[in-house]
């Protein structure tokens, strides 16, 4: 063989042994320049699916232990009331602009770049919004509900309601008295910790006597999922499903539906009367 071929045949080996090294370093760089898309297109999907589908919300107070503790991250399904109405026991979020004052506070950041960051921890639920609250819902509209009866306890429309299975131990159901018919298109809401909620009890001399309009409500809480050890979802009590209790929520509507339709038949019959004497 001449040293022409052997010199060929080496530089050949040697152009195949540097074109993985070659094309290694290109993957490198290709990926460095794609990951700020991905990085981009994750926060738009995300959001997406924050603003019509699920948010995370973190929970700040301890106005809803012992079901809820402190730094618990929740799982707040948006859809969910597009199916179907709030339901008694359901736990909500709602906002609370414009109405209720916010029970922890925080400063505004002054520096714009904090404040798009925190702009985006309370939009994934790392940090919590201001005017963002999370309640048990106890009455809906057109209900009637009271505290309390004769054994210390929470009436809806007549019907007591057996809340030991999420009430913070210790707490009696309220110290506070109330009798309020909650407006149609409102919610009456508690927190679980009743000794230190500030809830519809709390607001009861403001616009809505204590109630907050259906069109405040962002979801319903359904899932605990941070930390993992207390990862578990979020039933509505048994107590909620009282036959007596979701018949006479049934039935107001229908009494008063009945109640405006007798004197009109009542009119309709005399003005027969009348033509018929004529």
């Amino acid at each position: 063989m001449s040293s022409e071929s052997q010199d060929n045949e080496v530089d050949v080996v040697a152009e195949d042994t540097q074109k993985p090294a070659k094309d290694k370093k290109d993957k490198k760089g290709s990926f460095w320049k794609e990951l700020p898309v991905l990085v981009v297109v994750a926060l738009v999907l995300a959001l997406i699916i924050k603003t019509f589908v699920v948010q995370a919300f973190y929970i700040p107070s301890e106005s809803m232990e012992n079901t809820l503790l402190v730094n618990d991250r929740v799982l707040v399904n948006k859809l969910v009331y597009h199916t179907r109405d709030i339901e008694r026991g359901d736990i909500v979020v709602f906002n609370g602009i414009d109405s209720w004052d916010s029970e922890v506070f925080y400063e505004e950041p002054s520096n714009p770049v904090v404040g798009f960051f925190r702009w985006i921890g309370t939009a994934f639920g790392v940090i919590p919004g201001e005017k963002d609250y999370i309640k048990r819902v106890i009455g809906v509209g057109g209900d009637r509900v009271k505290c309390c009866d004769s054994k210390g306890r929470v009436t809806v429309n007549g019907v007591a309601i057996d809340e030991k299975s999420y009430l913070y131990p210790g707490d009696v159901p309220s110290l506070t008295f109330f009798d309020v018919k909650v407006p149609e298109g409102a919610l009456w809401v508690m927190g679980d910790h009743r000794s230190v909620s500030q809830d519809s009890r709390s607001h009861q001399g403001e616009p809505g006597g204590g109630t907050i309009p259906v069109d405040h409500v962002v979801g319903r809480a359904f899932v605990i999922v941070w930390p993992f050890s207390r990862a578990t979802v979020l039933p509505i009590p048994e107590t909620f499903a009282q036959p007596a209790l979701q018949a006479m929520g049934g039935a107001i509507p229908l009494l008063a539906g009945f109640a405006g339709a007798v004197p009109l038949v009542l009119l309709r019959r005399r003005l027969l009367f009348w033509r018929k004497k004529k």
